[in-house]
């Protein structure tokens, strides 16, 4: 493996540095099996002993025993494998189920390494629980272009823009050109990530692209993606969502009990996932290997699709991934709950077809791709070098998508499982102005005006001023150069960028009983600020309705809301958020028609993950101990004095009622 820096930026910004990636280097055979990369769990093995043939003949690893209970020290039947390119290595060495009878020095050696003393063992786990503390949480964006001769790279530009709102810390490409990976990745805009410099450096015809969605703990330049591992073959992966077990599988990646001890660099659960797929491939290739009937040179499809079939079986949570593997091609897939989005387009090309995955098929407009469909739950699609395109189901699924994606994150003009944001949007204004109308009928609230929080809830407050006859006018004017202060790091940068990012008119506000339409009130921060300068600007009473139901829960499936603790409606009642914020009055959507309206829009999904408005996390994995430990994060720890502040808030707003 070699690194070349080919590179770095000017330093008027982070600085991304391109990567050149050779997978031509050669090495002996003592050096290969020095070097050996990972153990294998080969179960049910008939052959006790496996030959390894090399210049100087031949031998083997076997314990000579029939047993093969997998009850050993090591989780089962082992065998070492040999992944290597351009070498005359076939088979492989295996230790069986009695492994923990050997002495402790061919035992450690098979580990990879001498064993740990308890102390040092000691540190390392603890230094495991703090890591697994983070419980790194996120909502990105995604992107994969394959063309036929033509660059990758400006295409994907065109698409991390379309993308940028799912995240704005962080982008990362890297693109193939002749068996070479070429890769640049930094914090900030896609804009100032990939300046002209950069952009000739990432040649190819296929790559993938990254915008992420920034996190507390998780803003080093170092975790953004996409990620790499170098064997099997080269895989860069890039990842939408969150794994809920991303500790589980960490220690079965890493540790002295573990068969790859594998070195993971980052906090991120997206380098969890594409080793726990690295190991996965290296696992169906060595049954492959092991078997007669299975040849590995020219099988490398189906072998990732297996690998990524027990991947499936292993990860919980919420993924869409898309990936590059050297020799395989364009590999996308989703977990088999489909919480997170992933969709396929295509385009004609003079020399065939051409394909995009992206997060959103917004990204697909500026590029002349066509929306095909959904990638389905628990389905995997690979594009490969001569762009055939195949599609495999690998695990039953059942789509239970996020309604958080129709409420906030993705745009309007996106189409993901078959809704689109816009008329899923709308269909929440006509059901939230049903309500609203029996607050008016019943003489509870006096609007003069119905006016939207931009830009998100537009939609919902037209529908709402069409279907009562209110005036709708634009109040609050938006500073478009200031990023959405939801997706900001930290709660005090929100706080700070509320006043940057709106003001409000008084010709607009001025002795005007105004309906504030939201598409959701997650920290009630933004809101109150918004709701202070409506007075400000002359507003005689300020009347708060919510496109969302009230959020109440964590998000765990890769939205920023991993803490009750930060949600103003987790510990207080609607009436004690209502003073809270300051406001005249508040409605919330009720949950029951947020998810009549998504299957109004799609009758063909019989469950949508509504959890952090009902609390029931669809995966079914979700337990009071993973919330806790999700509680005692960074994240909720950042933000411990949160609450205080709403309580305080709450008791000062009733001392001046009385």
């Amino acid at each position: 493996m070699q690194w070349r820096t080919v590179r770095r930026a000017p330093s008027r910004i982070p600085s991304p540095v391109c990567v050149d990636v050779d997978f031509h280097t050669h090495h002996s055979f003592s050096t290969v099996v020095s070097r050996v990369s990972s153990f294998l769990s080969l179960r049910d093995v008939d052959r006790p002993s496996f030959p390894i043939p090399h210049e100087g003949g031949s031998f083997s690893l076997s314990d000579g025993r029939e047993d093969r209970s997998p009850s050993c020290g090591l989780d089962g039947t082992r065998g070492l494998h040999l992944f290597l390119h351009d070498q005359a290595v076939r088979l492989m060495a295996m230790a069986t189920s009695n492994l923990h009878r050997m002495d402790a020095k061919h035992a450690s050696y098979l580990r990879g390494g001498t064993r740990m003393d308890a102390k040092k063992k000691g540190k390392e786990e603890g230094r495991t629980k703090r890591r697994d503390h983070k419980l790194d949480t996120r909502a990105c964006g995604i992107v994969g272009v394959y063309t036929r001769g033509g660059a990758a790279a400006p295409e994907m530009y065109e698409a991390l823009l379309m993308l940028q709102h799912r995240g704005q810390d962080s982008a990362g490409m890297v693109t193939q050109d002749n068996g070479r990976f070429h890769e640049a990745k930094a914090n900030g805009l896609v804009k100032d990530v990939f300046v002209r410099d950069t952009m000739e450096q990432l040649r190819g015809n296929v790559g993938i692209a990254h915008v992420r969605y920034p996190t507390a703990g998780t803003s080093s330049a170092a975790e953004a993606q996409p990620f790499f591992v170098n064997s099997p073959l080269g895989i860069f992966l890039i990842h939408n969502g969150n794994l809920t077990n991303t500790k589980e599988l960490r220690q079965g990646l890493q540790g002295p009990d573990s068969f790859f001890n594998r070195h993971l660099r980052t906090d991120s659960d997206s380098e969890v996932l594409l080793n726990v797929l690295a190991d996965e491939i290296h696992r169906a290739n060595a049954i492959c290997r092991l078997s007669d009937s299975c040849e590995v040179v020219g099988n490398e499809v189906n072998l990732v699709f297996d690998g990524i079939q027990a991947t499936m079986n292993k990860a919980k949570g919420a993924y869409s991934a898309i990936c590059m593997v050297q020799g395989v091609g364009l590999v996308a897939f989703r977990d088999k709950h489909g919480i997170r989005p992933l969709v396929l387009g295509q385009r004609e090309s003079k020399d065939g077809m051409e394909y995009a995955v992206a997060s959103e098929d917004c990204a697909f407009g500026p590029l002349g791709y066509n929306r095909v469909r959904d990638i389905q739950p628990g389905e995997a699609v690979i594009i490969t070098p001569e762009g055939e395109l195949q599609c495999r189901q690998l695990v039953e699924g059942q789509l239970s998508p996020c309604l958080f994606e129709y409420i906030y994150l993705s745009r309007p003009d996106t189409v993901i499982n078959d809704i689109s944001v816009y008329a899923m949007q709308l269909n929440l204004g006509r059901r939230l102005a049903r309500r609203i109308k029996e607050k008016i009928d019943a003489g509870q609230w006096q609007v003069d005006i119905v006016v939207p929080v931009p830009d998100g809830s537009r939609p919902a407050a037209i529908e709402v001023h069409s279907q009562l006859g209110l005036p709708y006018r634009e109040g609050l004017v938006k500073n478009r150069y200031v990023g959405r202060t939801f997706i900001m790091p930290n709660q005090k940068m929100r706080e700070l960028s509320v006043r940057r990012k709106l003001n409000a008119m008084s010709g607009v506000f001025m002795g005007k009983n105004v309906l504030l339409i939201d598409d959701s009130i997650v920290r009630g921060t933004t809101m109150q600020q918004i709701v202070d300068m409506c007075r400000s600007a002359g507003a005689n009473k300020v009347y708060l309705a919510s496109a969302a139901p009230a959020v109440k829960f964590p998000n765990v499936y890769g939205v920023d809301m991993p803490s009750r603790k930060e949600l103003i409606a987790g510990s207080l009642s609607e009436e004690e958020v209502c003073t809270a914020l300051g406001a005249d009055g508040l409605l919330y959507q009720t949950v029951e028609d947020l998810i009549a309206a998504g299957q109004e829009e799609n009758p063909n999904i019989q469950e949508f993950d509504a959890s952090c408005f009902n609390g029931c996390y669809v995966t079914g994995d979700v337990t009071p101990e993973y919330l806790h430990e999700l509680e005692g994060g960074d994240r909720g720890s950042s933000r411990s004095g949160f609450g205080k502040r709403i309580r305080n808030l709450v008791a000062a707003a009733s001392a001046d009622e009385d």
